[in-house]
C-alpha cells in the first residue's frame, strides 16, 4: 500500500489516534505453518468447524487465485475457483447464516470504479460476484465484517480516520449496489513495535465478528482492537465504542484476523512474500480475555441481506463521527513523532497491481 505523505499528515492532524491503555502483550501460540508455495500473500482468514478458509490477495499467479480450505494442520483439503479473475481480495468473512464472502476490495492506487463481493453459500461450487461503489470516490480497503443481521461492513484502509460502509440497498448481480457511509473509527495511539513503525498503528488492515456476534475485532500491522457489540450494530460499536487493545507486536506483515471458532482467541497470519525466500506463513493464536466459550451459533441471517440499517442517514453518519470515544485526546508529542515518521516513510509497501 501506497502511503500518500499529505493525505498522511492532513488526518493524523484532522483525527488521528486516542491514546489507549497498553495491552498487555501475551505470547503468540503458533498453530501450524503453512508450507503450500503458493499461499504467500495471504490476506483474508476466517475459522470454520474443521479448520481455516484462506485467501491472497495476489492475483498474477492462476494458483493462487483461489479460496483454500485447510484442516487444523494448515494442510489444504479444497480448493474453490472464481469464475472469473478477481481484482485484490484482501479478506473474507462467515456470515451469521453461515455464507462465506471474499472481500475483493483492495485499490492501492485508488483508481477502481467498483469493489467486488464474492458470495460462496455452503456446498456451493463456486462464488458470485456483488459489484459495489462508494458514494464518495475510491478508497483501498482490507477489512470486512458483518452486522448481525447478515449486512456487510467494508472499512477502508485509510491512515488515521476510516470510514465504515455498508450496501445502501440489497445485493443486485446483475447490477452495482451503491455504499453509503455509515461511521468513521480511529485506531488508538500505541507503542507496538511492528515492521512499519508509526504508520504501521494507523492503518487498518483486517476485520472480524466473534461467533456469537458480540464482540468485533479490527487489526493493524501493529495490534488488534475489540469492540462489544450490543444488538447486531457493528457499525455502531466500531464508530463509538471503546476498544481493547491486543498487541501483536512484531509480525512481519500482519494482514489478516479471525475469532476461533469458540470465541476465545484470536487467529492472525501474515503475508510472506517480502520475507527471506522459503519463510512459511504461520497461524499465530492470541487468547483474548476470559469469557464463556460459543458452543452454540447465532440465528441465521437472510442469505442475500437487503439492508436493515435504512434509519441510518447522512446525518447518522454525522453524529457517529461527532461522538467522542472514551480515552485521551493524543497529545502535541505523540503527534509531533507521527508527524515526523510519517514524512520521512513513503511506502509500506510496493503496489502490487494496479
Amino acid at each position: 500500500m501506497r502511503l500518500r505523505v499529505g493525505a498522511a499528515l492532513a488526518a493524523l492532524v484532522a483525527g488521528a489516534g486516542l491514546l489507549v491503555t497498553p495491552g498487555v502483550a501475551l505470547a503468540a501460540q503458533r498453530v501450524c505453518r503453512i508450507g503450500a508455495k503458493h499461499m504467500t500473500e495471504l490476506s483474508g482468514m476466517a475459522a470454520t468447524p474443521g479448520g481455516l478458509v484462506v485467501v491472497n490477495d495476489g492475483s498474477d499467479d492462476p494458483a493462487a487465485r483461489k479460496i483454500f480450505y485447510l484442516d487444523g494442520r494448515c494442510a489444504v483439503t479444497r480448493t474453490v475457483s472464481y469464475p472469473s479473475r478477481p481484482r485484490d481480495t484482501e479478506d473474507l468473512g462467515i456470515a451469521p447464516d453461515g455464507t462465506l464472502w471474499v472481500a475483493d476490495i483492495g485499490d492501492n492506487n485508488r483508481n477502481r470504479p467498483t469493489i467486488g463481493l464474492w458470495r460462496l453459500p455452503k456446498g456451493a461450487g463456486r462464488p458470485k460476484l456483488y459489484r459495489l461503489t462508494y458514494p464518495d470516490g475510491p478508497h483501498d480497503a482490507e477489512a470486512l465484517l458483518f452486522d448481525g443481521d447478515g449486512t456487510p461492513i467494508v472499512v477502508t484502509k485509510t491512515i488515521g480516520t476510516a470510514g465504515i460502509y455498508e450496501p445502501a440497498k440489497q445485493l443486485d448481480a446483475a447490477g452495482t449496489t451503491p455504499l453509503r457511509k455509515v461511521g468513521e473509527v480511529t485506531p488508538p495511539i500505541t507503542t507496538t513495535s511492528n515492521p512499519f513503525s508509526i504508520p504501521g498503528r494507523l492503518v487498518i488492515t483486517g476485520g472480524a465478528v466473534s461467533p456469537d456476534g458480540r464482540h468485533a475485532v479490527l487489526r493493524t500491522y501493529a495490534d488488534a482492537f475489540e469492540f462489544d457489540v450490543a444488538g447486531g450494530d457493528v457499525a455502531g460499536a466500531l464508530t463509538h465504542g471503546e476498544p481493547r487493545q491486543i498487541p501483536m507486536p512484531d509480525e512481519p506483515q500482519g494482514e489478516s484476523v479471525t475469532y476461533t471458532t469458540d470465541g476465545t482467541a484470536l487467529l492472525t497470519v501474515s503475508e510472506t512474500s517480502r520475507q527471506p525466500p522459503g519463510t512459511e506463513a504461520e497461524i499465530l493464536r492470541y487468547a483474548l480475555p476470559p469469557r464463556p466459550a460459543v458452543t452454540t451459533s447465532p440465528a441465521a441471517a437472510p442469505t442475500n441481506p437487503s439492508v436493515a440499517h435504512e434509519a441510518k442517514s447522512v446525518a447518522g453518519a454525522a453524529a457517529r463521527k461527532a461522538g467522542t470515544p472514551a480515552g485521551m485526546l493524543v497529545t502535541g508529542g505523540a503527534l509531533l513523532l507521527g508527524l515526523a515518521t510519517l514524512l520521512g516513510v513513503l511506502v509500506l509497501r510496493r503496489s502490487r497491481r494496479s
